[in-house]
């Protein structure tokens, strides 16, 4: 069976901030939100990693199945919005709203839509999580 591991290290810097490192890649502040106490605005806080990790797992399992399908495309962006909401079981990240938008020819729209809906399906961060993914996909011609 492959296995990986990836590492990472926080420093707390005082406050509510700190500093998350990891072997070869930039240091990246982070913070408690801005809503909480102690927040710091302009600051990434976990439920913005948290958001970005499935946003940002749903592009590269796209590019790779993009490349092993030989889709062709012009531009990939997309956005994303987490929501958090206190339930019963405190704090919890209840949904991840992804959506890529991709500009390919006019011949690719429905490939390209087939192929977004693969990579939400085999996106590993998506998979290990509870919290409720949902892709709203735009595919346009360009």
């Amino acid at each position: 069976m492959e296995k990986h591991s990836y590492r990472t290290r926080v420093q707390w810097m005082g406050e509510r901030r700190a500093k998350l490192t990891a072997p070869g890649l930039p240091d990246v502040e982070v913070s408690t939100p801005p809503e909480f106490p102690g927040g710091h605005p302009g600051i990434w806080s976990p439920e913005h990693l948290f958001t970005a990790a499935a946003e940002a797992c749903l592009m590269t399992t796209f590019l790779a199945i993009a490349a092993s399908s030989k889709l062709t495309f012009s531009e990939y962006s997309s956005t994303a919005d987490g929501t958090l909401e206190k339930t019963e079981a405190g704090y919890l990240m209840t949904e991840i709203v992804l959506r890529p938008r991709l500009v390919v020819a006019a011949d690719q729209v429905e490939r390209a839509k087939r192929i977004l809906e693969k990579a939400e399906k085999h996106c590993l961060i998506s998979n290990s999580m509870k919290t409720r993914v949902v892709l709203e996909a735009e595919v346009v011609v360009g």
